[in-house]
């Protein structure tokens, strides 16, 4: 890295480039950056790090700056204009990663579902045991300057990743969620297994994803899950309202058992690819399962609060898949209470793409409610709506507007789960303001 010059990130509060803006920062460089002005749970961090943050202006920029530009911004944003018309070195996220991912034994996370959470653990559990830096999709980020390990998210939206050469790759999983570059599930592949083939000492990938399976690399493959034809296996799984327990084996050896304080079959799976990965670093495994039991999960992944007489669920989720795993979570933790799913479909090409799954996955909730599709900046407009969705579910499917939440006052003593990956939180704060303010009327 070079201490000389100002690194500007053009789209700061992006949730990726706020935990890379954050490494460098503790790395010891110099590091400011431009966004919008509304408020995001990114910023914070930024914040208390003494990071400056601007309103995105062509006058921001000036000489001795590295550029460090967003994916969601092309050429013709007026930053990086200028940054080109002065001469000045610009480089794209992917880019900044790979120079990390040099300097360390790196780790990557790719899948299209359980990136955040997989390298959330796997940072978590490896930095309380060896000097470890990690990027992860909540905007966290730490770098500490003679790091044994990085972790990092490696997303494939745009074949992003395929600009990472990591030690050791973990695969969650393969799934066609980015219908708005993706031609289709083969193309999807093809991405995964350039990644695949650009790892340099082992790949980690779920057993029971018939896609990975297929994948062809250069290096040791290790399957983890819960079949028998499994490298490393879950067995003697129980789940409780407290989390879940389980064996682990790698071939015929046992590894140990292991206690998670997280719910959902897909956190064990989670839990799984961490225990694979630092086995075979030689991390003790002591270790590790003590610091499972610490794990406090990220941001905007089963976040739980209470208000008033309600269990509220903050997810991410924002495709069938994910609303399958969060639903099964709020069942293992509450098995005895109702489970209602407010759901803001995100984008219209997925909407379409996914609709018939969506409705199946969110029938499994005992009762659903929708929002307005949120569209992301690359369209904006679409022949669907929530209404279409909301048509093909039998639990509900009523489309709940934002100065009206009151449908969901005739719950009580049950679980609200508000799943998206748009600005669904609006939506939460409304309703908790709703029953605060019941609450305060009935004292």
């Amino acid at each position: 890295m070079n201490m000389d010059t100002t690194y500007f990130f053009v789209g700061i509060k992006g949730t990726g480039m706020s935990a890379l803006a954050l490494i460098l920062n503790d790395k010891g460089c110099k590091v400011a950056g431009s966004d919008i002005e509304k408020y995001t749970f990114t910023q914070r961090g930024l914040e208390q790090a003494g990071i400056e943050i601007f309103p995105f202006d062509e006058k921001n920029i000036h000489d001795k700056m590295t550029i460090i530009a967003g994916n969601a911004f092309g050429d013709d944003q007026e930053e990086i204009k200028k940054a080109h018309d002065l001469g000045l070195k610009v480089m794209r996220y992917p880019e900044v990663v790979e120079m990390l991912i040099e300097e360390t034994t790196s780790i990557g996370v790719a899948g299209a579902h359980g990136k955040t959470s997989t390298s959330g653990l796997l940072a978590h559990v490896l930095s309380r045991v060896s000097p470890t830096s990690y990027l992860v999709g909540d905007g966290s980020g730490k770098g500490i300057p003679d790091a044994r390990f990085f972790v990092f998210e490696a997303d494939e939206y745009r074949r992003h990743f395929v600009a990472y050469h990591p030690d050791y790759t973990i695969m969650t999983n393969i799934d066609f969620d980015h219908p708005d570059y993706f031609t289709g599930i083969e193309d999807v592949c093809d991405a995964f297994e350039t990644l695949a083939k650009q790892t340099k000492k082992g790949l980690f990938v779920w057993g029971e994803d018939k896609y990975l399976r297929k994948l062809k690399a250069d290096v040791p493959v290790y399957y983890y899950g819960t079949e028998a034809d499994d490298d490393v296996r879950a067995e003697n799984i129980k789940r409780t309202t407290k989390g879940s327990t389980f064996d682990v084996y790698l071939h015929d050896e046992y590894l140990g058992n292991y206690e998670i304080p997280m719910f959902g079959k897909h956190n064990i799976l989670n839990s799984l690819a961490v225990i694979a990965v630092s086995h075979m670093e030689k991390v003790d495994q002591e270790e590790i399962k003590k610091e499972l039991l610490t794990f406090k999960g990220v941001k905007r992944r089963f976040t739980e609060k209470r208000v008033a007489d309600m269990v509220i669920i903050d997810d991410y989720a924002h495709h069938p898949s994910e609303i399958t795993a969060t639903l099964d979570a709020a069942r293992q933790q509450y098995p005895d209470k109702k489970i209602i799913a407010v759901f803001q479909p995100h984008t219209f090409s997925r909407t379409v793409a996914l609709m018939d799954e969506f409705a199946k996955s969110l029938d499994l909730a005992d009762k659903v409610y929708l929002t307005d599709i949120f569209s992301s900046i690359r369209e904006h407009d679409g022949k669907v709506s929530a209404k279409d969705l909301g048509e093909k579910i039998t639990k509900g499917g009523e489309v709940l507007a934002l100065d009206n939440m009151s449908p969901l006052l005739d719950y009580h003593d049950d679980v609200v789960v508000f799943m998206g990956a748009g600005d669904i939180q609006k939506y939460e704060y409304a309703y908790e303001k709703l029953l605060s303010d019941l609450s305060l009327n009935n004292n």
